[in-house]
């Protein structure tokens, strides 16, 4: 992974997996665009780089601009992240992405070790302790590639076929719903999804459907137990109403895998 995704990447986690600063009247989540001295930001600074980054995430929707403030000669700029961007993030977290930085290693190794071991042979003697911390670090890194393997084989053996027979035809996006809840459940940035990033999820696979069809949709896999609707607790109401789901007394605002209970 180069440094730019990486960044990105940090970003995007940081901004889906803390609150941020609620404002009255803005959106909820929002957060500084840069770090600015005990403030935190999605991005350490204005270095060239960061906002080349930055601004590229905004142009591809991964990021949304909310307000800017100014204050003397300072701007701050604060954004959220967007149910694209919660995605992207998801996709370059997944199970996959472990077994992709395993093989990249093994193959590094394979292509490289002797080498690499006749030149820490030679450099032994005065280097002694450089070499103690880099064969540390490179058994603590394979141990833990390992684990992120073999956590990434036992959720591909407990994942089945999520419909039952003949649902799927019923309701066409229900399988890439429920694969995308249970994604998000394992890439570590919270299991309760807001029902405007799943709805962009399903528009993707079924760009017809309409909120109305997504709301039925969503009740049927909930009857069945495939997935949970959760509510919407916070004040104020939610921040994109229109997707939210009304059941009786309960605004349900969110789902989740029901792997995750």
């Amino acid at each position: 992974m180069d440094k730019a995704t990486q960044i990105l990447l940090d970003a995007l986690r940081q901004g889906a997996e803390s609150p941020g600063t609620a404002v009255p009247g803005l959106s909820v989540g929002e957060h500084r665009l840069y770090r600015s001295g005990k403030f935190p930001g999605l991005f350490t600074g204005k270095t060239s780089l960061n906002n080349e980054i930055a601004a590229q995430a905004l142009r591809d929707g991964l990021l949304e601009h909310v307000r800017t403030e100014t204050r003397g000669k300072s701007i701050t700029e604060w954004v959220t992240v967007t149910a694209q961007g919660r995605e992207y993030l998801v996709q370059h977290e997944s199970p996959l992405k472990a077994l992709e930085d395993l093989h990249a290693l093994l193959k590094q190794n394979a292509e490289g070790l002797p080498a690499w071991l006749a030149d820490l042979q030679r450099r032994l003697a005065e280097c002694h302790t450089q070499l103690v911390a880099a064969f540390g670090a490179m058994s603590q890194k394979i141990e833990a590639l390992g684990q992120r393997v073999e956590d990434a084989l036992k959720r591909a053996e407990r994942m089945g076929p999520a419909l039952v027979e003949g649902a799927a035809a019923v309701l066409p996006w229900g399988n890439e719903a429920l694969q995308y809840l249970e994604q998000r459940r394992q890439s570590g940035i919270g299991e309760a999804c807001p029902l405007p990033e799943l709805f962009s999820v399903v528009r993707k696979k079924e760009a017809d459907v309409a909120i109305r069809d997504f709301h039925s949709g969503l009740r049927r896999l909930h009857d069945r137990g495939v997935l949970r609707l959760l509510p919407f607790e916070g004040e104020g109401g939610p921040p994109e109403p229109e997707y939210a789901l009304l059941d009786g007394p309960e605004v349900y605002y969110f789902a989740a895998s029901h792997l995750g209970r």
